[in-house]
């Protein structure tokens, strides 16, 4: 079965509702959101009526509530700590993330493990792994999943090796998992030509059973640039077929896929129209016209 959809908006107004609402939009079964701005710490306090009225929506209409992600803020660095009040605002926030996604019922968060910042890298590893430990506790539902990284400056999680010492270092594995990314993976080095080949690998060195996410982004950049710069499907250097092939790869069947590709003119979402060529697996190469005329 194919799960597919895209980043959407969580907005005061409507939140979770609201969420819910714009998924359909594009015609998705799946979503991603931040439960506030990815670039700070201001949350609102969570609606209640407003998350049952989008449960009610979403099961009206056939999507499931483990096919919704929510992406922990970009600011939120597990890595470095040389900063110690800075450290532990980051542990105590993601903690607080952590409590807003069991109020919400969500499942899966996905977690950009952080940069080194002129630290060793391995301590820095160490870092993320204790810093879960700590924050995890057993009662929680929540199952974090490491996101695969492009390698811009001091990133960390940038190959299967480091993801995998992360994962195994988790003491509860049931709340340890991976989000692998398409256009991270393809400027950290990977040949999305070559997919099966890296399945491979991570399925001996961490297990297929562990990725429970796929954020399907084309790119901008050559592969191992290092750039981390999302591409609309099939007009980047990885393309519309290597997507495809990663998308209905049956090793990944039933895996939540999302989109996290840009805006064309910064206005106008792509997603219905990029969520229809992945449906008709078709590639349309006038998409952009297509989008302008639609929101115009």
């Amino acid at each position: 079965m194919l799960y597919i959809g895209s980043h959407v908006s969580y907005k005061k107004d409507e939140q979770f509702l609201g969420s819910v609402k714009e998924a359909l939009s594009y015609g998705s079964n799946a979503f991603m959101f931040y439960t506030g701005a990815p670039q700070n710490t201001l949350r609102d306090n969570i609606n209640d009526s407003l998350t049952y009225q989008g449960l009610e929506l979403m099961k009206k209409n056939g999507i499931r509530l483990e096919n919704v992600i929510v992406h922990a803020p970009y600011i939120v660095n597990l890595c470095n700590n040389k900063d110690m009040e800075k450290y532990q605002f980051a542990c105590n926030f993601l903690r607080k993330e952590i409590d807003r996604c069991e109020s919400l019922g969500i499942k899966y968060m996905v977690l950009h493990p952080g940069s080194a910042v002129g630290l060793d890298r391995d301590y820095a590893i160490n870092n993320v792994i204790k810093s879960l430990n700590n924050i995890l506790v057993k009662e929680d539902n929540i199952v974090i999943l490491i996101e695969t990284m492009a390698g811009k400056g001091t990133e960390i999680g940038i190959n299967i090796d480091e993801v995998a010492t992360i994962v195994k270092g988790i003491e509860y594995q049931d709340k340890i998992g991976v989000c692998l990314d398409t256009c991270h993976l393809n400027d950290s080095g990977i040949d999305i030509t070559k997919f099966d080949d890296y399945l491979d690998e991570f399925d001996k060195k961490i297990g297929l059973e562990f990725i429970h996410c796929i954020h399907v982004n084309d790119s901008k950049n050559a592969i191992s640039s290092h750039k981390d710069r999302h591409e609309n499907i099939g007009f980047g250097t990885i393309g519309f077929d290597a997507l495809i092939n990663v998308i209905y790869n049956p090793r990944l069947d039933n895996i939540t896929k999302i989109l996290e590709t840009p805006y064309v003119d910064s206005n106008y979402p792509p997603f219905k129209f990029e969520i229809e060529s992945i449906r008709n697996k078709k590639f349309n190469n006038n998409m952009y016209g297509d989008i302008l005329d639609y929101y115009k």
